[in-house]
């Protein structure tokens, strides 16, 4: 497809508390955007500290899209994410403005904007069932040790730890006789509609992303993370119990450890996080890195970020 026949789509990507909120609504306001967020948690309703959704005092007006509309004990996908933001992105245009994805979720933002075609991998329970049972009596390496007897790419790819990701990719394999890495190939057979400009946030010294990260959470538990906590584990189990900012603080509720660890505890989380995110973001040559330390302020950032756009979308 010839890049100008593409959709043009802005995305502001980057580990979380590095100001992607701000930037995004920035960038909709000097482009005419809107923003459709890119994180996997806050799909959820009912968890807007603990998932960082924006207010609608930083939404400054800005029309934002796929936030808070899920039960939290619902499933969710990358595949229904992709089908939501596209559904989105075509209606952005239809009014004329221009499609800005913000979020953290590597997997979601690549799999659109890559134009990856998932399968329809018929649903069985029952398999799931056997093969979470599984890895809780054997370990997620066991699992992990079967899948790379014939998905070895997936495999390589995949943590021990991550139990989700593994039973999924074995259970694709035994419905279809399709392995992931196989579905990945020929995913990509079609060519992507988007005309990407992809603009990272990071800090060249990584403790100040830390100490945002700590403040951040402070401020959370100012909010009334605390009780919104407390209001989730009545949820007897959903995707939307895996937020980080929730889990970290069901010990503390059940008596098990002090607050004080708890919020200590979900620091060292949401530090581990970013640096997963960055690592996934890294891998990408398409993102154009800013620092936000180096460039010294908001509004320097925001002009380079804005340089990006014009030169990479030709305005």
């Amino acid at each position: 497809m010839p890049i100008q026949e593409k959709i043009p789509v802005i995305a502001v990507v980057g580990p979380t508390a590095s100001g992607k909120t701000g930037l995004g609504v920035r960038l909709a306001k000097r482009f005419a955007g809107e923003v459709v967020s890119a994180d996997s948690m806050q799909v959820y309703r009912g968890m807007p500290i603990g998932t960082a959704q924006p207010t609608q005092e930083e939404m400054e007006g800005i029309p934002h899209h796929l936030m808070g509309f899920l039960d939290p004990q619902e499933q969710f996908s990358v595949a229904r994410w992709c089908q939501l933001a596209e559904q989105c992105i075509r209606d952005i245009r239809e009014r004329g403005n221009l499609p800005i994805l913000v979020g953290g979720t590597g997997l979601y933002i690549s799999s659109l904007l890559d134009n990856i075609r998932f399968v329809d991998s018929p649903a069985d329970p029952e398999l799931r069932r056997r093969l979470n049972r599984r890895a809780q009596e054997e370990g997620g390496q066991a699992l992990l040790d079967e899948l790379a007897q014939y998905d070895p790419e997936t495999a390589a790819t995949l943590h021990p730890n991550n139990v989700g990701r593994i039973v999924r990719a074995m259970e694709m394999y035994r419905l279809t006789g399709i392995t992931m890495s196989e579905q990945r190939l020929r995913s990509r057979e079609q060519p992507s509609p988007y005309h990407p400009v992809i603009i990272g946030i990071c800090y060249k010294d990584r403790q100040k992303l830390y100490d945002r990260i700590n403040t951040r959470v402070d401020q959370m538990m100012e909010q009334g993370l605390l009780e919104e906590a407390k209001a989730a584990m009545k949820v007897e189990e959903g995707c939307g119990l895996q937020a980080i900012g929730h889990k970290e603080l069901f010990p503390y509720i059940k008596g098990e450890i002090s607050l004080e660890e708890a919020v200590e505890h979900l620091k060292q989380s949401t530090r581990r996080y970013a640096k997963r995110q960055l690592t996934w973001f890294r891998r990408d040559e398409r993102v154009h890195w800013l620092e936000a330390d180096r460039l010294g302020n908001t509004d320097v950032l925001c002009k380079k970020a804005y340089e990006l756009v014009e030169k990479g979308l030709g305005l």
